[in-house]
């Protein structure tokens, strides 16, 4: 491993803007709750725990039916 690197020509990511978005929710406390106590068993934030839940949503398209509202 060199003792210095030289980021003089480095550019930015020109796709971090696409990467995330941050947005203000409103969450139920159980929700915050049972994220925050998953978060330290895994020693990953919560925060990241619902963005990885939500993107699994995503990616499987997991459906919310009207019925599981109420």
């Amino acid at each position: 491993m060199r003792e210095e690197y030289d980021f003089s020509q480095s550019v930015k990511n020109p796709y971090f803007k696409q990467l995330s978005k941050p947005i203000t929710i409103d969450l139920e406390v159980d929700v915050i709750e049972y994220f925050e106590e998953m978060a330290e068993d895994t020693d990953i934030p919560y925060k990241a725990l619902i963005s990885l839940y939500l993107k699994d949503c995503v990616q499987v398209q997991r459906r919310v039916s009207a019925a599981q509202l109420f």
